[in-house]
């Protein structure tokens, strides 16, 4: 910038210290200051200084994560557990693969409210770019594996609702006793993968040079044995491997021999399964923000320890639990100058815990950041309307 002939400053940040990472020194480079109502003047100098190939934006000092008054623009919503006789659930919507508005999946629940849910797959194909980044239950129906350690939301027996670390175990079981590991559900395979497809994925799998294995789930027989790249029908779950584990299935799993997958859940803090029962759901994909009372932020367990993401402010959508098992929704709005300013990661814990919440979690934010009520936004989402997710969490009456 110096050499374009520009006089650039330097400002130190701190990235604040969570959990499990520490704080970390990182530097800023700015160049003039201006009233939100000369940003035209901002935009111009990005503007100039990309006609010397040099990237820049304009940026509001709101976001930075700095001290500040606000203004902040926010929703709760609190369930007390003395008096509601409703229901917690989760849901991907009508499919795993494709993304949908929270409205659209409360009204599919027949919810009375809901928020959206943890961070989804955008490095993907467009078409399955609903897959959940974490675990994910659907009335006791595993529709995406853990990232082990990372922290999610457990609902079992309809409204008793705790935060925790989990991990999956999904084994294949063949015929003939062999077993082998499935790294992954309803996604896109890696090298030397095998996935698991449900029939509530809800997309074709890909065409990836693998092998798939079409199973009948209620007789557990193999069906017919295809190239990668095909539909999973209803009352079928197709396992699809890619090079090594594309050879282990022409190797055991044959047509007309059966296959089993074992299904597992495990809360790391019990060291116990959690049940796979109709009423039990489970949501990932987030960042475990107050534990036991405290603020307790799991950024790097959670692959969130970044200055953006601990510092820097945004829209945000954070889930708690009182010590009465209560139920706190909240979402901070931002990216809205002079209106809402959005939160920081610090502030978010530091919120939910002066709510009441004994655990809370955040989860997805910037634009994806929604709370309904009656099946229509009551925030103001960033990109001006709601945005398609992966999956929701919802409050059902009786």
């Amino acid at each position: 910038m110096e050499a374009a002939g520009f006089a650039p400053g330097i400002v130190q940040v701190v990235q604040p210290a969570a959990a499990d990472a520490p704080a970390v020194e990182r530097y800023m480079v700015r160049l003039g200051l201006w009233t939100l109502k000369q940003r035209a003047k901002a935009d111009k100098m990005v503007k100039d200084l990309k006609e010397y190939g040099i990237k820049a934006k304009a940026d509001y000092l709101g976001d930075d994560g700095t001290e500040t008054t606000g203004p902040w623009d926010m929703r709760v919503l609190m369930v007390d557990p003395k008096v509601f006789k409703g229901s917690f659930r989760t849901s991907v919507g009508k499919s795993v693969a494709a993304r949908e508005t929270v409205g659209s999946m409360s009204k599919l629940t027949h919810a009375i409210a809901g928020v959206n849910g943890g961070f989804f797959n955008i490095h993907t194909a467009k078409a399955l770019q609903g897959d959940p980044m974490g675990v994910s239950v659907v009335g006791g129906r595993l529709l995406s594996e853990a990232v082990p350690g990372r922290t999610g939301l457990v609902i079992t027996g309809g409204r008793n609702a705790r935060i925790t670390e989990l991990k999956t175990a999904v084994t294949a079981i063949s015929s003939d006793g062999t077993k082998t590991p499935i790294q992954g559900i309803n996604r896109a395979a890696g090298l030397d993968e095998l996935v698991l497809y449900t029939e509530e994925f809800g997309a074709k799998t890909l065409a990836d040079g693998g092998i798939e294995v079409v199973v009948n789930a209620a007789q557990g027989k193999v069906v017919n044995v295809r190239q990668a790249g095909g539909v999973v029908a209803r009352g079928n779950y197709v396992l699809h491997g890619t090079g090594l584990m594309a050879l282990w299935l022409q190797e055991h799993a044959l047509e007309t021999w059966t296959m089993k997958v074992d299904n597992k859940v495990i809360d790391l803090r019990t060291q116990k399964a959690v049940p796979l029962a109709p009423d039990t759901y489970v949501m990932g994909g987030g960042v475990g923000l107050v534990r036991n009372g405290r603020v307790r932020i799991t950024a790097l367990a959670d692959g969130q320890a970044s200055l953006n993401m601990m510092l820097r402010r945004h829209p945000r959508t954070m889930v708690g639990i009182t010590k009465s098992g209560g139920l706190i929704l909240a979402t901070v709005d931002g990216r809205n100058p002079g209106v809402t300013v959005g939160a920081s990661m610090v502030e978010a814990a530091q919120l939910m815990r002066w709510l009441g919440a004994k655990q809370a979690i955040n989860f997805d934010g910037g634009g994806s950041s929604a709370m309904v009520i009656g099946n229509k936004a009551v925030n103001r989402p960033s990109d001006g309307a709601e945005r398609t997710v992966g999956d929701g969490l919802f409050i059902t009456t009786p």
